[in-house]
């Protein structure tokens, strides 16, 4: 036994061996030393009984399909929103410049551009009836954002201020300068 009086020694009380103790009759046949190979083993439980499974497709048998709350859709049309938005900045930029540059009234460009503002708008829904029509019911796939709508959008955005930079005189002539040398 180990010197109980270093700190590092070992606490354990060592036990002696005991020699008539022998393996305990075990259950189920056991021999020690030979494997059990090839027995059949019981099943413990019962199986469940088999039930055959009508394909009916996702859900209950005659519910509806189950809809998407407001939040969840609005929060689908914010995705992708940037490209507008990013856009919208630069037409208004464009159309503000293509305004001023009149030196006239500004009902007429005001009116421009609420008209020009309105058909984007009308360009947006239409992309996304179209993206319902094909990706949803043709295709049968799940729109998780509205980023195709918005960046065509913002093609069209983007086009409108550069129409409006090309009628400004003197926006032209600069970049005539620039390009020129």
């Amino acid at each position: 036994m180990a010197d109980q009086t270093q700190p590092w020694a070992e606490r354990t009380v060592e036990v002696p061996p005991q020699g008539d103790v022998g393996v305990p009759a075990q259950r189920d046949g056991f021999r020690r030393g030979v494997a059990s190979v090839g027995q059949p083993r019981t099943p413990r439980t019962e199986p469940f009984p088999v039930v055959e499974q009508e394909p009916t497709g996702t859900g209950w048998p005659g519910d509806a399909v189950p809809r998407r709350p407001l939040s969840w859709r609005l929060a689908q049309l914010r995705r992708g929103g940037e490209w507008s938005v990013a856009a919208g900045l630069f037409a208004f930029v464009c159309w503000g410049i293509w305004a001023l540059s009149g030196q006239g009234d500004l009902t007429g460009p005001l009116l421009v551009l609420v008209v020009s503002l309105l058909v984007a708008v009308g360009l947006f829904a239409l992309f996304r009836l179209i993206g319902r029509v094909v990706l949803e019911r043709q295709l049968g796939r799940v729109r998780r954002s509205a980023r195709g709508a918005h960046l065509a959008t913002a093609v069209f955005l983007a086009g409108l201020g550069v129409a409006w930079l090309q009628q400004t005189e003197w926006v032209v002539s600069a970049w005539n300068w620039v390009t020129s040398n």
